[in-house]
């Protein structure tokens, strides 16, 4: 059992556990995840390692309250353990060699871009980070971001903090001032993502987008997270997370990922109501 160290409430939607897996920890590494499961029961759900501390053994998760086992997992508190939690899986991101790099996170994405920025900052590079959510209340890890950022630069759809627009208008306004950049890494939702890819194609440089479609068993053999990368069928969980973003599918990835969202709403109503019945 995987107890759960520290629970953090980072905004409505979105929490942070601090769980002890110290075999994880050992060998976790940005980029990387883990699939857990509540309970014998439960469904496998797959998350994206936020960070590590090897010398404490734990491993931190950041995830949206999204469905039902989402929900679920948000009702689960300091002292309380997880069935399963396994990993670390996938390809870690690759850091080596990066001088100067642009990491562009959106939303809760922010979470995965967070332990990429923190190592590319740890190994010398010059790291320039920017960050988006729809308004300030959604705003996460802006403290994190600063330490490991010597740029730091934070967008809202609304302009209720930081600048108002989105990720692209101030990656745009960097290129345009003469930034050169080895790579640009790109996490969080897939339009945007897609729009980051289609403007540093423009500008020629090279671009990094991780991927997080459906994952079920973590290996590659169920399909579920299937990508046309370069015209070619990738898996995300074994091939991945990390794709050449500018051979990414981002029309197909879209069109699969919306096939579930009826079903995650479904669910965490389901389970809303559950809650609600037992505290009745």
């Amino acid at each position: 059992m995987y107890q759960i160290v520290k629970k953090t409430e980072l905004n409505p939607t979105v929490t942070r556990m601090e769980i002890s897996a110290p075999l994880i920890a050992k060998k976790a590494e940005p980029g990387q995840f883990i699939i857990l499961r509540i309970d014998e029961n439960g469904e496998r759900v797959p998350l994206t390692i936020a960070d590590y501390d090897r010398e404490k053994g734990t491993v931190s998760i950041i995830f949206q309250i999204v469905g039902g086992s989402t929900e679920a997992l948000n009702q689960l508190n300091e002292g309380d353990s997880l069935h399963d939690f396994v990993g670390p899986l996938g390809k870690a991101t690759e850091t080596e060699g990066l001088k100067k790099v642009a990491v562009v996170g959106g939303g809760v994405g922010c979470a995965i871009a967070y332990p990429v920025a923190k190592k590319l900052h740890d190994q010398g590079c010059e790291v320039h980070a920017i960050v988006g959510f729809r308004n300030k209340d959604l705003l996460i890890l802006e403290d994190e971001f600063k330490q490991v950022s010597s740029k730091l630069i934070i967008m809202t759809d609304d302009g209720s903090y930081g600048e108002k627009g989105v990720v692209t208008n101030a990656l745009k306004e960097l290129l345009d001032s003469g930034e050169k950049y080895d790579q640009v890494i790109t996490i969080g939702p897939l339009i945007m993502m897609k729009f980051v890819s289609a403007l540093t194609k423009e500008y020629e440089v090279d671009t990094v987008a991780s991927m997080n479609p459906v994952m079920i068993d973590g290996t590659g053999m169920c399909g579920g997270c299937r990508l046309s990368v370069g015209g070619k069928t990738k898996f995300a969980c074994v091939d991945g997370p990390d794709f050449n973003a500018h051979e990414v599918d981002f029309d197909e990835a879209m069109a699969r990922a919306a096939t579930y969202k009826s079903f995650e709403k479904k669910a965490h109503e389901e389970v809303c109501n559950l809650y609600d019945k037992e505290v009745e």
